[in-house]
């Protein structure tokens, strides 16, 4: 019986794409059933809708200063779809212990850096900045430090002379969407 996963995104949805396009291999054995933004103008949204995958929004806005709401309203929309794992995939929240509680060893998120280095934002302007020679990926398990649960799979690739960090991130890009599948398809046949 295939595995259901739920993706939660902020915007154009490269890498729930790149998710949802492995699943379609039956021996990958996992469906997605759900696609979730938390902004609604999230691209990829209608790119899930094209798919024919349940989509549901839940605009944090409307719980500014209200964390736990947000969260509780998160919860019961995910809930509702019965996913066995639920994937990050560039979704721009900081969730806190208690909602990651409730899915305990049930999520993971893809990070661009290689993990420990560069937890947060402008993870590519920071290596450029701190002459590393190399940038990279994570997909880790989420728990409820930043960034910090155990790594599952990295993928690096050179800093070069008078890189950007656009220009890094466009072949960070590349190997995010090679990673994420294979690292979840290990995950869900351990």
């Amino acid at each position: 019986m295939n595995k259901r996963v739920a993706i939660l995104i902020s915007g154009s949805g490269s890498n729930m794409i790149s998710l949802v396009e492995a699943m379609k291999n039956p021996a990958f054995g996992a469906e997605p059933v759900l696609v979730l933004a938390n902004n609604p103008d999230a691209g990829g949204i209608a790119k899930a809708d094209a798919m024919g995958i349940p989509t549901a929004i839940v605009d944090h806005r409307p719980f500014k200063g209200d964390r736990p709401a947000f969260e509780d309203e998160l919860h019961r929309v995910i809930s509702a779809h019965s996913p066995d794992v639920i994937c990050l995939a560039g979704f721009m929240r900081v969730l806190t212990a208690g909602f990651i509680d409730r899915w305990e060893g049930k999520m993971l998120n893809i990070h661009p850096s290689l993990l420990p280095k560069y937890k947060g934002l402008h993870t590519h302007q920071r290596a450029i900045d701190a002459g590393d020679e190399a940038g990279g990926v994570s997909v880790h398990v989420v728990t409820a430090a930043l960034d910090d649960g155990p790594i599952l799979g990295q993928a690096s690739v050179p800093i070069l002379p008078n890189d950007t960090a656009e220009d890094l991130a466009a072949r960070v890009l590349v190997q995010e969407h090679r990673l994420y599948p294979e690292v979840l398809k290990e995950f869900l046949n351990s």
